[in-house]
């Protein structure tokens, strides 16, 4: 029933209402229900004038178009600023009639006031009676099939979750409270959910309250910070999941659907660094930006973000005819109903000279980002000539390319292992280094090199060669128990990478700070946690 209310109703609603509350409000100024004939015909002309100049402004507020079943805050605000301005005009109309014209009817001057605050009550009642009763009506359509959510953080994405869950019940997901540090909160209510204390509090509510699920609802929370929540709620039976990091969530949004497991990237992952994501935006917004390697882990992740700052246009340039097909699917998936930019998918190979430059000839880009290159260490020490074709040659071929259009910026990913290169891949990388210098020296353009380090997810990363021996039943290899390694999350480095493209001036080559090294042994354990297995009971470590 409830579906099928319409704005009309509450047309017809406000015909007949706020002739009453003109009514209610000389009841309430004169004290008695019969009114003398004069009072009677002012309060006549008043509830006419009031009528039509409050249906005129809620139609020009086009609260007529609101679906009040939805209602908030924001809602509410604009009916009460549309009364008030209705009251206002209509009552000044009839008070200066009564004052210019000699008429033989009476308006007390206080009606209108006391028409202001009954008009607002008697309005309001229905429309925020519907959003109350779809409230009630959602939990009760819930019923009992429902998984009992504990949220962990009652900040802004901890709220907007559980309004999500509130407001949806497909989702079948009731929060029963909060948990938060901050002891300010404890006791009070958001979203009518109370805050049920500190992290401590975890075991002892989930117990309580029969929860199924605990959620991580800390977006900008250091690794330390995740890795200690997880360690209380591992002491639980209920299922752990998190919101991604602040690196994942660019634009702020939260939501039910980017709810996942907790992986080793979140333990890992370090407090947030300050960057200018304001100006990030402005660089590229509008603008039209090519990724090379748009189709592995760190192009990808490139696209990801690009696409969250509004650029014209986005050419995904890659070899492999999967990956590539693969990234444009989920882009597709992620920014559907939004004001997506045009996306352009290219094969290409960047050790092909004519086809590089004219893929750049054509979509003529503003931006490149170039991220496609050979990685592997061991694999390029067997085959040099592949790493020097390809990173190499490759490079001097996509910047051939970019001179030739005018490309405003070029920002190509280097690695730590170009400093004093001991390696093929590593010596491959710092010859492109080189020759980006050489094309800021002559174009006059920020042309820079962004080093990485141990890039956590990324291709090659010691993180997918421990899941896959977790995957195939162990052991888990280990170089030295002490063994420790810089690393730094996907998400976080191409942010830091999408600064270096802010600050670049040209020839510069920026190293990304990788935070404090992690004891590889640790990490080897944190992963078999998380997949739900005992180090050495179900895995074994093995140190080679």
């Amino acid at each position: 029933m409830l579906q099928h209310i319409r704005n009309r109703y509450f047309f017809f609603l406000d015909l007949v209402l706020l002739p009453l509350a003109v009514y209610a409000s000389y009841v309430l100024r004169l004290e008695r229900f019969f009114l003398e004939p004069k009072f009677l015909a002012g309060m006549t002309y008043y509830a006419i004038l009031l009528t039509l100049v409050t249906i005129g402004v809620f139609w020009m507020n086009r609260l007529y178009a609101r679906y009040w079943r939805y209602a908030s805050l924001e809602e509410l605000l604009l009916l009460a600023g549309s009364v008030a301005i209705s009251t206002i005009v209509a009552g000044g109309l009839i008070l200066s009639i009564q004052w210019l014209f000699r008429v033989n009817w009476v308006v007390p001057r206080s009606v209108p006031l006391i028409a202001l605050m009954v008009s607002l009550g008697i309005t309001s009642l229905p429309r925020l009676g519907v959003r109350l009763w779809a409230f009630y009506q959602r939990r009760g359509q819930a019923g009992l099939n429902v998984q009992r959510v504990l949220i962990v953080g009652a900040g802004d994405s901890g709220s907007m979750i559980v309004r999500e869950m509130q407001q949806n019940p497909g989702l079948r997901m009731l929060p029963l409270g909060f948990v938060d540090d901050d002891r300010t909160k404890h006791g009070m209510r958001i979203h009518g959910v109370p805050v049920m204390g500190g992290r401590d509090k975890i075991p002892a509510l989930v117990s309580q309250l029969d929860v199924q699920q605990v959620v991580i609802a800390i977006p900008s929370a250091s690794g330390k910070v995740i890795r200690e929540i997880v360690e209380i709620c591992e002491r639980t039976p209920a299922q752990i999941r998190i919101i991604p990091g602040i690196y994942e969530l660019l634009d702020g949004r939260v939501s039910v659907s980017q709810l996942r497991e907790v992986n080793v990237e979140d333990l890992l992952q370090r407090e947030p660094v300050q960057t200018d994501v304001t100006a990030v935006r402005e660089l590229l917004a509008g603008k039209r930006v090519l990724v090379t390697g748009g189709g592995g882990s760190i192009g990808g992740e490139l696209c990801r973000q690009v696409l969250h700052c509004r650029p014209a246009q986005l050419i995904i340039v890659g070899h492999g005819e999967n990956s590539v097909f693969q990234i444009h699917q989920e882009l597709s998936r992620v920014f559907a109903g939004y004001d997506m930019p045009e996306i352009v998918t290219v094969i290409a190979d960047i050790r092909f000279p004519e086809r590089i430059r004219s893929v750049f000839q054509r979509y003529r880009p503003h931006i490149v980002f170039h991220a496609a290159a050979h990685k592997h260490v061991p694999l390029m020490e067997l085959n040099p000539s592949e790493a020097i074709t390809n990173n190499v040659l490759g490079t001097k071929n996509v910047l051939d390319a970019a001179l030739e259009v005018d490309v405003e910026r070029f920002v190509m990913i280097s690695t730590d292992k170009a400093v004093n290169p001991t390696n093929v891949m590593g010596a491959s990388k710092r010859v492109a280094e080189m020759l980006v210098h050489q094309a800021a020296r002559k174009s006059g353009r920020p042309y820079v090199a962004v080093r990485f380090g141990n890039v956590l997810g990324s291709r090659g990363s010691v993180v997918l060669t421990f899941r896959q021996q977790i995957a195939n039943g162990g052991p888990v290899t280990v170089t030295h128990p002490e063994m420790k390694r810089f690393f730094m999350t996907i998400p976080e480095a191409v942010q830091l990478v999408l600064q270096a493209t802010v600050l670049g001036k040209g020839k510069e080559v920026f190293v990304l700070d990788m935070g404090d090294p992690v004891r590889i042994a640790d990490l080897a354990r944190d992963m078999i946690k998380l997949s739900g297995l005992e180090p050495g009971r179900d895995i074994d470590i093995v140190f080679t």
